[in-house]
């Protein structure tokens, strides 16, 4: 599938909500003055304009246009909605939708011909400009054609409600550097979930920096309080409070005095009745973890039914079991396939925090974002949005030098900072490149002596990677001076904390002058993994598929000392031995090595037996136990058995 037809179908859904929620606030307008159906009616119309506009539909674009001009004079109170006004503005609903229609089919709406809507509109907003009195519009020469289909339906009950409304109140915390990033943070995360019926100040007033910390916001959805605050809630963020109007029910069931309500008779543009299938669903991602829960347990029961086969050797049972098998593995990678969400819904965030920190920092940046389609798992992802943040500002204030130390090294004066994502075997990689000054270690390796991190003597014997890796130590800053961006010393090791805790690594190259890479590698997903069960003094491991390089013999012969560890020779590369002796005990039956890699390293895991490789569900650790360093997590296997999962990034340490 193409990127466009992809957003093709991302387009049509997120439309056909829009266009709902037009035609609902359409009729609840009809009835009488609602300042909340008019903000909900500009909230959608304008949203499908720029939509349709973004994906190049021009008549969609100049009906919802001409809309937007009707509606203007009747937000702004120069005009009052009338009846006939109603038919045209609900006769171009119908039209949105048959354009809907068609794009759904493959099209791209120049069928549909939006004239005779656009005409009725600019005739209504020409009486209004010369000033026809209210009592005469709608009679006589004045009268507006509204355009009816031929054949009318029956009449349609109104839609129900989107949900419950709660009036909100979201505090920044104070010393937050970004406060417009983390409202619009949490405004996106509420938009999720439902409607943003009104908000002070608004979405625009925030982006533009008029902004003091306190959002007040109303919002209707059907999520609850309790997903409505989580949603709200995050990091930087003070205080949520949430309360329910008590004027929201009478308001809901006081009828508007003064309205006659349409007569069951008369003719009103209504959309011929459809028998549309509904292709996309909201789910609760509460929902979606309860499944993915049962799933878990599904594999873990597929490996010990087929265990009890293998035991038993019962043919019939052996059969049935490779049937649920493969049904297992097609909803296993269902499910996988639904929790994926685009990197985009991240990196969109980004240029704004770009342009700040540049602002901030009088300097000239050039973002560039690649890969934002790569997909990763929603728990990995949930991880990742405050290490790509820490990392983001430090390019641009540590990294990007000023315009004129730029020109004055050869540079052109803007920077370029460039942000890119793709897949890599198994896994997700996603870099961050920036065209400035590089890591400067001997001031890394200064810094690191005057906080008495290391003494004087160590520094010199420091290699490279080494000083780098000085810059991930907690406390850490190079900066000389504390700013809103940077010198508190938190960051870094904030952002390796992160990426471990999600099962990746973090990798830093840099060249003075020329600029740095930060490199994040990240798995798909954290909670089924390929692994190879492999035995130790009758215990057994298991070691994640992805971090394997090959499987050796093992001649002990072969084996030197250097230092405090042990080295073996394969394949022209010198390898150090990890021995697990303090996990599960020495063996003197090791005939096997596992040659594992992380990052560039590699070593090798000499192991007794190979007992072949298993698609496991990985849990955590619990609390009670904690973090063990070489330890990712547990996984039950087929007969039972709790086997540790190694964790190939830790071990190496």
């Amino acid at each position: 599938m193409s990127e466009f037809e992809q957003y093709r179908s991302l387009f049509v859904a997120e439309s056909r909500e829009n266009h709902e929620n037009l035609v609902n606030n359409l009729l609840v307008l009809e009835k009488g003055a609602d300042q909340n159906a008019i903000d909900e009616i500009f909230r959608s119309i304008h949203t499908l304009k720029g939509a349709s506009a973004s994906m190049g539909f021009a008549d969609m674009e100049r009906l919802c246009h001409t809309m937007e001009d009707a509606l203007q004079l009747i937000r702004s109170g120069s005009a009052e909605m009338s009846e006939d006004l109603g038919n045209v503005l609900l006769s171009c609903t119908d039209l949105i939708e048959e354009m809907l229609d068609d794009i759904e089919a493959g099209g791209d709406s120049s069928s549909k011909n939006p004239d005779k809507q656009v005409h009725a509109l600019h005739a209504w907003l020409q009486q209004q400009d010369a000033g026809v009195p209210e009592k005469k519009r709608g009679h006589g020469p004045h009268k507006i054609e509204a355009v009816i289909p031929e054949e009318l339906p029956p009449e349609k009950s109104p839609m129900q409600d989107a949900g419950t409304e709660y009036a909100m109140t979201i505090v920044v915390a104070p010393d937050c550097m970004m406060k417009d990033v983390r409202a619009l943070i949490a405004i996106q995360n509420l938009e999720a979930l439902g409607t943003i019926r009104s908000m002070q100040p608004s979405k625009e007033e925030i982006d533009e920096g008029e902004f003091d910390g306190t959002i007040h916001l109303t919002v209707a959805s059907d999520a609850g309080e309790e997903a409505i605050r989580t949603a709200a809630q995050g990091t930087e963020i003070a205080t949520v409070e949430i309360r329910v109007p008590e004027e929201q029910m009478a308001v809901q069931a006081e009828p508007v005095a003064g309205k006659r309500p349409l007569e069951p008779d008369r003719k009103q543009s209504s959309a011929p009745e459809k028998n549309r299938e509904i292709k996309n669903l909201r789910v609760d991602i509460t929902q979606l973890d309860h499944i993915m829960n049962l799933v878990e347990d599904l594999v873990i029961n597929r490996g010990r039914l087929k265990q009890i086969a293998d035991d038993n050797k019962i043919k019939e049972m052996d059969e049935a079991i490779s049937m649920v098998e493969r049904s297992v593995s097609e909803l296993q990678n269902l499910m996988m396939a639904i929790r994926m969400i685009p990197l985009s819904h991240i990196f969109n965030r980004l240029p704004r925090v770009v342009r700040d920190v540049a602002q901030y920092d009088h300097k000239e940046v050039e973002f560039v974002m690649e890969g934002g389609e790569t997909e990763l798992d929603r728990s990995v992802m949930d991880g990742l949005n405050d290490p790509l943040l820490h990392l983001i500002r430090n390019a641009v204030n540590h990294g990007i030098e000023d315009p004129a130390i730029r020109i004055k090294a050869g540079k052109p004066a803007k920077g370029l900072v460039q942000l890119s994502a793709h897949r890599d075997r198994d896994n997700v990689i996603i870099k961050l490149t920036d065209d400035g000054a590089g890591i400067n270690v001997e001031k890394v390796k200064k810094k690191a002596v005057e906080k008495g991190l290391i003494i004087p003597e160590t520094a010199a014997t420091l290699t490279t990677d080494e000083a780098i890796d000085l810059l991930f130590q907690p406390g850490f800053s190079t900066a000389d001076t504390i700013t809103d961006i940077s010198g508190r010393g938190v960051g870094l090791d904030v952002v390796r904390r992160s990426i471990e805790s999600l099962k990746g690594t973090i990798r830093v190259e840099t060249t003075p002058g020329k600029g740095s890479v930060f490199e994040l590698l990240l798995p798909p997903t954290m909670a089924i993994v390929d692994v190879m069960i492999v035995r130790i003094n009758n215990k057994r491991l298991g070691i994640p598929i992805s971090s394997i390089v090959e499987v050796a013999n093992f001649r002990k012969d072969g084996m030197h000392r250097i230092g405090k560890g042990d080295v073996i020779l394969i394949r022209d590369e010198v390898l150090q031995i990890l021995w697990l002796d303090d996990m599960v005990g020495s063996s003197d039956q090791c005939e096997i090595l596992i040659v594992v890699q992380y990052q560039k390293r590699k070593c090798c895991i000499p192991v007794d037996a190979v007992e072949g490789k298993q698609e496991v569900v990985v849990k955590p650790l619990s609390s009670f136990i904690g973090t063990t360093k070489g330890i990712s997590g547990v996984t039950i296997l087929g007969d039972g058995d709790v086997v540790p999962v190694l964790d190939v990034n830790t071990m190496q340490e």
